[in-house]
């Protein structure tokens, strides 16, 4: 969602910049420049939050990945490429030096959840080969 606030609004621009600082006073300083910056007014978008994959999921996926990988006779990087495809699919582009395989989309914007499901991935791949991954571990809180 987006909202625009025209600086002819000003009552409107000043409750939201207000409202905002009340809510999150470690914002005041970023909010007050955005007040001086905002010559025409200002844009609001409003997004759901989306967590970031966690260390423990990349920790952990890039142990398993590499171990698979050198079961296999593989790199670290040649093996996340091929799950990379197995998950998101293979795009093929003609390049100066040829036909190439490319994954259609990187890991490096997945959220908590796709991270989940690549991880996913990896142990289904690597089960098909008769290797078998240990299943994650919760850390104790």
């Amino acid at each position: 969602m987006i909202i625009q606030i025209p600086k002819e609004d000003n009552d409107r621009l000043m409750g939201l910049l207000v409202a905002l600082s009340r809510e999150f006073p470690e914002s005041t300083t970023d909010l007050l420049e955005l007040s001086r910056a905002a010559k025409r007014g200002i844009t609001v978008e409003v997004l759901p939050l989306k967590l970031k994959r966690t260390d423990e999921q990349q920790g952990y996926y890039r142990k398993q990945c590499r171990e698979f990988a050198h079961w296999t006779g593989n790199s670290p990087d040649e093996m996340h490429e091929y799950i990379l495809r197995e998950y998101y699919g293979t795009d093929y582009v003609e390049t100066a030096i040829g036909m190439m395989r490319r994954p259609r989309k990187r890991s490096s914007d997945a959220d908590i959840n796709e991270y989940s499901e690549l991880i996913e991935t990896l142990i289904r791949v690597a089960a098909n080969y008769m290797y078998v991954i240990p299943p994650p571990t919760r850390r104790a809180k």
